[in-house]
Formats: structure tokens, C-alpha cells, sequence
């Protein structure tokens, strides 16, 4: 039988994630035997080798790994269902609009104005997030729509529109002779040694190789511009959040980006349909024509 229930993809999770039944058994406040059982368990049902044990711990087998990436997925549904279903209930909730933090903040004040002017708009709170992590937060039923960017962020499944297209800049130090160049290359700012560009992670956590420094917050990159240790390359509009210290200079070549409102199918509300009026609206110049 294939069925699987919630607690033992929660158990495996916890297990797979701390690799040691004892940390397991405390983090999901239960005694280590019964976890052990129901590991044992689920691997009989599913005829496969989930965990390699040994007396320091465990390890996933390959077929472990699959079943770690499909729990979460499975265990973050579950979690957006009873989330949705419990807003669900209240018609006059907010709706919830997640945004990576500085960024597109031009393009964000307008549609909310935007939303705000229309009779018919719907009351949006704003949940401010850290890169790449717009895709979760619609996922797991916390937001129900996101400002994202193409080609940078995963839209893999959502329905999205398109508001808004633009060039990218060179955040440098406002002491590196590049920030005196009216423009920049991709080629003249990936071979400067002394600032290389910083890295984020993959959609799995792991870095790309590179000989810049590893970040993971905005606050982070910005402290690490304005130490000359570290360049970047983002949207123009995302200035908004550079210091004094920090000098952005048009990369010629950089590809374009594309903002873009984006929800999961199943969520297309009528406070959803409201927001995406007010963003049709935008469309055709009037945000692309303001200043970043």
C-alpha cells in the first residue's frame, strides 16, 4: 500500500534532516524506540532503504533523498491547505502580497497607490522576504501573490503577468574606480580581482563556485559592498536599497529583467483578479518612466 500519512513523513523528515534518531526523537518531543519503529516501518511498506545506520548516526540512501525533497514538498501542501482554508473563511482578510526586500520599490509603491485608488481594490498587507524565498511563502500558503523576477526566481507551476521590464546595474564602492565609468560590461565587472561578485544560492541551498564571498541576506550584501570586498548585478529598480556607499553603474550587455506579479492557479480570488486590474494599469510606461 502507497499511502503515506502526514506523521511519519514528518518523523522521516526530522530523522533525514538531523541525521540521528536522538536528535530526531527531541526535536518532535517523542522517545527514540517508536521513532525507530516507524522508520523501519515506512521502509517495510515502501520495500526500499531509506537511512544507512551506523553508531554515529545516519546517512540517506539515494532513495532517502527522494523521499526527503517529496515529504517536504508533500508536508508544505498539507500545511498550505489548512492555511488557505482557514483565510478561506474570512472574506474580508487582507490579501498578502510577498516581495524580496528592496526590491522593485517603485514599481511596488505604484500598485499599491494603484490598489488603494481603486473602489473595488482589496486591503493588501505586505510580507517582505529575503532572496528567492517569494516561491516558499506561495507555496506554503503564507501569500497569495509575489513581485518576482525573470529569469532569477522560480515560477515553476504559478500563473504570472509580466508588469514590468528594465536594465540591470553594477552595485560597486563608491571608492572602486569603477564606480567613476558611465557603463560597464559583464566581462569588466566578472574580472576585476580585487571585487569579486557575490554569490546566492541555488533553489538547493548550495552555492556556485566562484571566489566571491556567500550571501544569503540583502543586509548582508549591502555591509559587504560598502567594505569593498564584493560587487553585484540587479535590476535598476532595486537601488532603492543602496547606501551612500554604495555606487550603481549601467552593465551595457547585462540581460534584461522581467518583474512580474505571480500566484498558484488554485488562487486566483477575486482580491487576486482586483490586484492584477490595478497592475494592468501600470502597464505601458508609467513605471518604467519613473526614476529608480
Amino acid at each position: 500500500m502507497d499511502d503515506l500519512e502526514t506523521r511519519e513523513l514528518r518523523y522521516f523528515v526530522a530523522v533525514a534532516e538531523e541525521l540521528h534518531f536522538g536528535r530526531a526523537a527531541e526535536r518532535l518531543g517523542i522517545a527514540q524506540p517508536p521513532l525507530s519503529r516507524a522508520i523501519v516501518q515506512l521502509e517495510r511498506r515502501l520495500g526500499v532503504r531509506l537511512l544507512d545506520r551506523d553508531r554515529r548516526g545516519a546517512a540517506l540512501t539515494e532513495a532517502g533523498h527522494v523521499l526527503l525533497r517529496e515529504a517536504r514538498t508533500a508536508l508544505d501542501a498539507v500545511s498550505a491547505a489548512a492555511r488557505r482554508t482557514r483565510r478561506a473563511a474570512n472574506p474580508d482578510r487582507p490579501l498578502v502580497l510577498v516581495t524580496k526586500a528592496g526590491a522593485s520599490h517603485e514599481l511596488l509603491r505604484a500598485l499599491l497607490d494603484a490598489v488603494a485608488a481603486d473602489p473595488g481594490g482589496p486591503q493588501v498587507e505586505v510580507l517582505l522576504c529575503e532572496v528567492g524565498e517569494q516561491a516558499r511563502r506561495l507555496r506554503d500558503g503564507q501569500a497569495d501573490v509575489a513581485v518576482m523576477h525573470h529569469p532569477y526566481d522560480d515560477l515553476a507551476g504559478f500563473d504570472t503577468v509580466d508588469v514590468h521590464v528594465e536594465s540591470q546595474v553594477a552595485i560597486v564602492p563608491a571608492t572602486h574606480p569603477l564606480a567613476v565609468r558611465e557603463s560597464v560590461t559583464l566581462a569588466e565587472v566578472s574580472a576585476v580581482p580585487d571585487l569579486p561578485i557575490a554569490r546566492w544560492p541555488r533553489l538547493d541551498g548550495t552555492y556556485p563556485d566562484g571566489p566571491g564571498p556567500e550571501v544569503r541576506t540583502q543586509s548582508q550584501l549591502a555591509q559587504l559592498v560598502a567594505l569593498g570586498r564584493t560587487l553585484l548585478v540587479i535590476p535598476a529598480s532595486s537601488r532603492a536599497w543602496q547606501w551612500p556607499e554604495h555606487v550603481a553603474v549601467p552593465v551595457t550587455d547585462a540581460p534584461e529583467v522581467t518583474t512580474l506579479l505571480a500566484w498558484p492557479p488554485h488562487g486566483h480570488s477575486p482580491a487576486v483578479a482586483a490586484l492584477l486590474r490595478s497592475a494592468a494599469r501600470l502597464r505601458g510606461g508609467s513605471v518604467a518612466d519613473r526614476p529608480a
